[in-house]
């Protein structure tokens, strides 16, 4: 059997449990996602070379994407050869996620999505069991 895969995901964290023959197991992934930037050098800014302490807007979002693109890589990973995924969390990370499986071609990789608030990891695995008992 191939094994089932949940996860509730945001930009900070994911939680992705995995449900096969063996029983479950839970992992947790961790990105280094900065999502607002601090400035470098002395605070406060005073003067007119405030502008030269602050990265370009360009360059903060190219180093967003690459942070981004290791973690969904790492999150990727780990659901290596799975024969249906839920994804579920309260933002944008599990759209993204869905659309860089999608861009994958995973190979009739089903993938059902799902809104919802913050969870405990009880809470998480919970709702993944009782998703993939049905």
């Amino acid at each position: 059997m191939k094994p089932k895969v949940g996860m509730w995901i945001d930009h900070k964290k994911a939680i992705v449990v995995t449900v096969n023959d063996k029983g479950e197991e839970m992992q947790e992934i961790l990105s280094d996602v900065e999502t607002q930037p601090r400035r470098s050098g002395d605070s406060p800014m005073k003067g007119h070379y405030e502008s030269r302490q602050v990265p370009a807007d360009d360059r903060r979002q190219n180093n967003f994407t690459g942070q981004i693109n290791i973690y969904y890589d790492a999150v990727i990973s780990s659901i290596d050869d799975a024969e249906a995924v839920l994804i579920f969390g309260p933002g944008q990370a599990k759209d993204e996620l869905r659309e860089r499986l999608q861009s994958r071609n995973l190979n009739g990789l089903a993938i059902v999505m799902e809104t919802v608030d913050k969870m405990t990891e009880p809470q998480i695995a919970a709702k993944i069991h009782d998703y993939f008992a049905k």
